[in-house]
């Protein structure tokens, strides 16, 4: 079915999947949940959560067909940035991920400075000098990821970064893009310290978050609730 066809279900449960949490399995239909009710008509996605979102629109086109509703519309994939998928410092063909056991294949948003000058030293390139246009990027990985990062941290395109930085050893970007990612992440790992360490604000976040969603929900449910026939629950 189409929750056997999910690319990150089979790449993340491997060969071994009738071994695979259903959580894992799911994780798609959850997700499509989120999205349907609240009526989004866009979402902001990374490349890797574009299949899961065509998911969603097959189950909204479904639904309204089975029943011969107008009840969803079928959202759209908001792909935005120069770094849509950012792939791990260790092998530029995967990606990037909390869950990968190489603490070096990733960086974490409240990584040291230092950990964030071993990740990227040791990230893996290539011999060739960095290219002076996108095109030249083509069949490296490892390159095109580190210079996806870099103009994505610095507000520029790919293209403006290979003409920054055409002609140059990685041995030099390197310590650029060591300085742009630890000015970035430092502060926002900084502001996260500060933020978790006070429960009370984070709590009444939450609490006003959780109010303004199930408004915003409550009216949706009692729709599909009409047309499937369902009997109503008194918290709706």
């Amino acid at each position: 079915g189409w929750l056997n066809r999910m690319t990150q279900f089979k790449e993340k449960a491997g060969k071994d999947r009738e071994r695979a949490s259903v959580g894992l399995y799911s994780y798609p239909t959850l997700m499509a949940a989120d999205i349907l009710l609240y009526k989004a008509t866009h979402v902001p996605v990374g490349e890797d959560q574009k299949q899961h979102l065509e998911l969603t629109r097959d189950i909204a086109q479904k639904f309204n067909n089975d029943f011969g509703v107008g009840l969803f519309p079928l959202p759209e994939p908001l792909i935005l940035g120069e770094a849509p998928r950012v792939m791990s410092l260790r092998d530029g063909k995967k990606k990037m991920s909390k869950s990968d056991p190489s603490e070096g294949s990733r960086i974490n948003i409240r990584d040291t400075e230092e950990e964030i000058s071993k990740k990227i030293k040791k990230a893996k390139t290539d011999a060739e000098a960095i290219p002076s246009s996108i095109e030249g990027l083509e069949e490296r990985p490892e390159a095109s990821n580190l210079i996806g990062i870099y103009a994505a941290l610095s507000d520029k395109s790919v293209d403006q970064v290979c003409q920054e930085f055409g002609g140059k050893q990685f041995s030099i970007f390197k310590k650029d893009l060591i300085d742009l990612t630890i000015s970035t992440l430092i502060p926002i790992g900084l502001e996260m310290d500060r933020l978790m360490s006070d429960t009370v604000y984070l709590d009444k976040i939450l609490f006003n978050g959780s109010e303004r969603a199930r408004k915003i929900a409550a009216p949706t449910l009692e729709e599909v609730y009409d047309v499937v026939g369902f009997v109503k629950s008194k918290t709706i």
